[in-house]
């Protein structure tokens, strides 16, 4: 039987788990983005929060905008509002970010801040900020009870479906051809496009792909999260903080980083709640004065 101390301690470290979760599949796509675009996707937190907001939207506003029993429950959000969200990705690369390839990086992070911007403005001037509600699916709805505490069974899927997606996007990227393909694209494009590889589809489709990542995280994180156009700014500060940690453009420091700073500001609650806030940019600071191209970063 564990004492208070431990329920406390190991509560907290299970919520810490939950929302590395979501640091790591977030910091994942903007790892995958920059090690192929080296374009810092400020617009990642403004597409988490579209794809939460496409899910609600199609389960509780739909019924009411076609006048009709009709409602996109969360399975059906789960495959359509990244593929929504990851399209309108593709847009944004093929009209804007293609014409910044050449110039600073400078660039092209103003001009995802610029649309992030844009969004949040958006959909704050159609719901407001005061945020909504998205119950889980039937299947996952109640709880187990697990002696420490009690477990939300959807709260344990997420845990599991987001392992499962960074296993699965990790495999993709660096044990199979077409990963392969992508990092020798990051190394030597003119090389690539002379052996017949389509570099400017490969780069639409990964930055799609890695804005798709954002969608999925943003589906997973509506019944959990409260959903307004803040979300995503107020968790950006935190994964680009993962993804320095991990090291820019590496997929494997993005998940382990995002996973360990979960837990880690979970302990943080537990021993420190005043820090608990600031434990994240305080390990990227001494991270960065001890290696600057972060833990699993490649040194210049």
């Amino acid at each position: 039987m564990f004492d208070i101390t431990s329920q406390a301690l190991l509560a907290q470290l299970l919520v810490g788990l939950i929302n590395g979760c979501f640091y790591a599949v977030l910091s994942m796509g903007l790892a995958i983005i920059f090690g192929l675009l080296n374009i810092i996707n400020f617009a990642h937190g403004a597409q988490f929060m579209v794809a939460a907001f496409l899910a609600w939207i199609g389960f509780a506003q739909l019924p009411l905008l076609l006048g009709a029993d009709f409602q996109i429950n969360f399975w059906a959000a789960l495959v359509l509002a990244p593929l929504i969200v990851g399209g309108l990705g593709i847009l944004l690369e093929k009209t804007l970010l293609k014409r910044l390839y050449h110039l600073d990086h400078l660039y092209g992070l103003l001009l995802t801040f610029g649309v992030a911007l844009v969004l949040e403005g958006a959909f704050r001037h159609f719901y407001g900020i005061s945020g909504a509600s998205y119950d889980p699916p039937a299947l996952l709805q109640g709880g187990m009870d697990l002696g420490f505490m009690f477990l939300p069974v959807y709260r344990a899927f997420v845990v599991v479906a987001s392992l499962l997606i960074c296993a699965v996007t990790w495999y993709l990227f660096e044990r199979t051809k077409l990963g392969a393909l992508l990092r020798a694209g990051t190394e030597n494009p003119k090389l690539l496009q002379a052996f017949g590889v389509n570099i400017p589809l490969m780069i639409t489709l990964t930055y799609g792909f890695g804005v798709a990542l954002a969608g999925i995280a943003g589906v997973l994180a509506a019944p959990i999260m409260q959903i307004n156009p803040l979300m995503g700014a107020n968790l950006l500060n935190i994964v680009f903080a993962v993804v320095v940690i991990g090291g820019l453009g590496s997929i494997m420091g993005a998940i382990l980083t995002g996973l360990a700073l979960g837990l880690l500001e979970g302990l943080t609650k537990v021993f420190y709640p005043e820090a608990s806030t600031v434990v994240v940019f305080v390990v990227m600071a001494v991270v960065l004065l001890a290696r600057p191209a972060g833990m699993f970063g490649k040194e210049a």
